[in-house]
């Protein structure tokens, strides 16, 4: 779709400029919206031209930053498609015959275990639409805040003022993911205190909920070094597969990642993970409370995978 006629800007451009006006990186604002960073910065090249000024500060590479221009545009912009962009989607919706749509952000890979949530959410609100999403660990409450999803389901703990943790939905075990030829693959489970002699990932996200799924100190005190930083899940792997690291995830990734080049070894010592749906406490509606309504009937999916 194109804005004011033919020397109009591109909505999809529009989306790309507000998106890297967030990320604030030319790789992140790519991946974000599935596009490659060519074309990110071909877009953005494009309103500078319109424009005859620079909506970026590139000077450092590494992080750019907003030209006073660009702060304004942002400013300017976000609420017009911001309410665009929810015309459509309503639009959208009335035609398919639902009259409302909750999206549900997925940090953990198990979407299909959890799949008797999503038959019963439906079965008892037809009318209502529900959309399973990725959601990524990288700035894990972000997408919440600037609202690409209603519902998030993360592990716990989440002590965000302005988040409400829901029912608990699903708990499992934890496994540790080495490369298969590493000395520890030839065991069958390990313990905490085998994760202290091995470096693992960094990611970019509150320590405190980071911790809830790879402890900062083992039961005995040994500090888990961290190592590289990681933005998602394919990163973390590609660095155990290499060996310059090792990875502590939720049972269920055994069978939704499952590789050739990595063995996941269950964890005897640990407690198990927990995992529930938060969303922001100001804009709970009848659908986020429906779906919350519905975990709590169903109870909580207990994972025996690596026990």
């Amino acid at each position: 779709m194109t804005l004011a006629g033919k020397d109009g800007v591109e909505l999809r451009d529009i989306e790309i400029f507000l998106t890297l006006a967030e990320e604030l990186h030319f790789g992140r604002t790519a991946a974000r919206l599935h596009v490659s960073q060519a074309r990110v910065s071909q877009a953005i090249s494009r309103q500078e031209r319109h424009l005859g000024a620079p909506l970026f500060d590139r000077a450092n590479r590494r992080r750019i930053e907003l030209t006073p221009l660009g702060r304004q545009l942002r400013d300017d912009l976000r609420p017009v498609y911001t309410g665009l962009h929810d015309s459509l989607r309503r639009a959208r919706l009335h035609a398919q015959g639902f009259t409302a749509v909750l999206r549900v952000g997925m940090i953990p890979p198990n979407a299909h275990d959890l799949r008797r949530y999503w038959e019963t959410f439906r079965a008892r609100h037809p009318r209502w639409r529900l959309r399973i999403l990725h959601a990524p660990v990288t700035d894990p409450f972000a997408g919440l805040r600037r609202g690409d999803v209603d519902v998030l389901v993360t592990w716990l703990p989440v002590r965000e003022p302005d988040l409400t943790v829901g029912p608990l939905l699903c708990t499992g075990p934890r496994v540790l993911a080495v490369p298969t030829d590493h000395p520890l693959a030839r065991h069958d489970r390990v313990s905490q205190e085998a994760a202290a002699d091995l470096l693992h990932p960094t990611v970019d996200a509150p320590g405190y909920w980071v911790e809830g799924l790879l402890p900062a100190r083992t039961r005995r005190g040994r500090v888990i070094e961290r190592g590289p930083v990681v933005g998602n899940a394919e990163e973390a792997l590609a660095l155990v597969s290499s060996g310059e690291v090792a990875g502590l995830f939720p049972a269920h990734v055994s069978r939704y990642w499952k590789r050739p080049d990595i063995a996941y070894l269950p964890v005897r010592d640990l407690d198990v993970v927990r995992f529930a749906p938060v969303w922001r406490t100001e804009a709970e509606t009848d659908l986020v409370r429906a779906f919350a309504r519905t975990v709590r009937d169903l109870g909580p999916l207990e994972d025996q995978e690596a026990s």
